[in-house]
């Protein structure tokens, strides 16, 4: 139970795209599940996360939501609505914006970075199936995902 033709029981697909686009979206399905599982245990989303760790890469300096909307994995995500959830939590302060006080900027609190510590070990063991793959390896897939990507948001341009 290694193929994707085995996990799925379908024996044909109509080519090797069709069946690398169905791989991979069984991968990510996989990944998704377990991230999910992963942060359930500490009461945050997969998107929660995210703009965590958005706004630790940018600490001690503040983001504005339009920024963690920007670097944001699942672009479809509401920013204004995780922020919003986050500062209830603790997670993070809004502040106002020093070049325009009308502007909302947001810091991570010294809460929001504990958990951050708390759940990175943990989140580190979810690459262990890459682990696999040799560097060459691991770097061609890399090199295969950001050639895939830049045509699909070539296209959504």
């Amino acid at each position: 139970m290694g193929t994707i033709e085995d996990i799925i029981q379908q024996k044909k697909f109509n080519d090797d795209y069709q069946r690398a686009y169905i791989g991979m979206s069984y991968l990510y399905n996989v990944m998704d599940y377990m991230h999910q599982q992963l942060f359930k245990e500490y009461d945050v989303t997969p998107q929660q996360y995210n703009v965590l760790r958005i706004l630790r890469g940018q600490h001690p300096k503040p983001a504005t939501v339009g920024l963690i909307k920007e670097r944001m994995i699942d672009r479809n995500s509401d920013a204004s609505r995780i922020v919003e959830r986050l500062r209830k939590a603790e997670y993070v302060e809004r502040v106002t914006c020093e070049n325009d006080r009308r502007a909302v900027d947001v810091v991570i609190t010294e809460k929001g970075l504990a958990l951050l510590k708390k759940i990175d070990p943990i989140i580190y063991t979810l690459n262990e199936p890459l682990k696999m793959l040799d560097k060459n390896e691991i770097a061609e897939l890399n090199a295969i995902m950001d050639k895939i990507l830049s045509r699909w948001l070539e296209k959504d341009k």
